[in-house]
């Protein structure tokens, strides 16, 4: 179901561009302070598989690593459009995430499991993408999914996360597993119990979300699963709609956001197609509601958000004067300059993207502070988002993490 919390693969332009006009978005207006639901308002198009294995990209210090299994068997529809609604709300909660007093970074992977249209030879499991920083790719690859048929084998898709990811040697490091369906944990070739068993052995912790009654989810071994490992054991309503609560700051922060965007410069390559997914992803979080995307701007705003893969500007803030000698494509407008007119360019977009992060980062926490209010008067215990926060930050203190 779903690994590792909390973006599609490396795609060229052409259909990074289809993502973005692909996603038809209604916009209305409303006299209520919450929004609810989705699918009835936006069309959106699964986009071509493209099956080149993709890169993991690293933290820079201490991680945050998430896998997220998710079951896409015929009755996961709900869990799908929760997992795509509240991606931004789980990372835009983790990215002030510190330990130690020095800044965590975040990688998530992103597994599909019980889907008849995967690879039988294989369990009917598929890794979408491996442990990345690149959270616009997790969210790509979430659109990507759809639901059909199938068997789902827990115990093999926890075994498969062992052993593809890169989970490191460093036991300070908080390792998550979060995996989420509906049937008994049982199904499959592979025991849960030695899976869950290699996890504990790895100092990974591994949490169990049953979409569906409580004390069902008992029954099928979902708490069992949980309880080798010392993971939370956890039940969803997953047709559950999510809840967008409009805020005063939205609008100022949606401006913003435009202005961040013009910051960014493709480098070497890859990068216009990631500035286009980029803002693929801004159009696929607004699709849901403009709350949803404050969400997304919040976290593109903190330092968990890095592109230096393909953004010259977070290249040039990670490793000075050196960047230059990496650079084989310089951007349009840094083409013909010299060295010390390259580096006055870069200084001043530096600045500039710093002046509009402070500001999207003082709206979001007086945003806040105001949706706050708003949410105690709801019960969003059964959701997917609250279910993995609060877990999330239990385990966190538990390794010298605070928030």
């Amino acid at each position: 179901m779903f690994k590792s919390i909390f973006k599609r693969q490396i795609i060229p332009i052409t259909l990074s561009l289809a993502c973005g006009i692909g996603f038809m978005m209604y916009t209305k207006k409303s006299n209520a302070h919450a929004h609810t639901g989705h699918n009835q308002y936006v069309n959106y198009k699964t986009p071509v598989e493209n099956e080149v294995p993709i890169k993991p990209v690293a933290c820079q210090g201490s991680c945050i690593k998430l896998s997220l299994l998710l079951d896409t068997s015929s009755s996961m529809n709900g869990l799908i459009e929760q997992a795509k609604s509240q991606l931004w709300r789980i990372t835009k909660e983790l990215s002030a995430t510190e330990r130690n007093g020095e800044d965590i970074g975040l990688q998530i992977a992103l597994y599909e499991y019980g889907n008849d249209r995967l690879d039988k030879s294989k369990g009917f499991i598929k890794q979408l993408c491996p442990l990345t920083t690149d959270i616009d790719l997790v969210s790509e690859k979430l659109f990507s999914l759809t639901t059909n048929g199938g068997s789902e084998h827990c115990g093999q898709v926890i075994k498969k996360s062992l052993d593809q990811l890169d989970w490191g040697d460093d036991k300070g490091e908080l390792k998550l597993i979060y995996i989420a369906g509906n049937e008994t944990f049982e199904q499959g070739p592979i025991n849960y119990k030695k899976a869950c068993e290699s996890a504990k052995d790895d100092g990974i912790i591994v949490n169990t979300i049953f979409c569906g009654d409580y004390k069902t989810g008992i029954n099928m071994k979902w708490k069992a699963g949980a309880h080798v490992t010392g993971g939370e054991y956890m039940n969803i309503d997953h047709n559950r709609q999510t809840v967008y609560y409009d805020a005063p700051q939205d609008d100022r922060l949606d401006v913003l956001n435009e202005e961040l965007n013009k910051t960014y410069m493709s480098y070497n390559g890859a990068g216009a197609a990631k500035i286009q997914s980029m803002i693929a992803n801004d159009s696929n979080a607004e699709s849901y509601s403009k709350a949803n995307k404050s969400d997304r701007i919040a976290f593109k705003s903190s330092k968990m958000y890095k592109n230096s893969e393909w953004d010259l500007l977070d290249a040039y803030e990670e490793k000075e004067e050196k960047v230059f000698d990496e650079i084989k494509e310089l951007p349009s407008e840094l083409k013909g300059k010299s060295k010390a007119e390259m580096k006055k360019i870069l200084e001043e977009k530096k600045a500039k993207r710093a002046q509009i992060k402070e500001e999207i980062g003082k709206l979001s926490k007086e945003r806040d502070a105001y949706i706050a209010k708003q949410r105690k008067k709801d019960n969003n215990d059964f959701s997917l988002d609250e279910n993995i926060l609060k877990s999330v930050k239990k385990q966190a203190a538990s390794k010298g993490y605070s928030f």
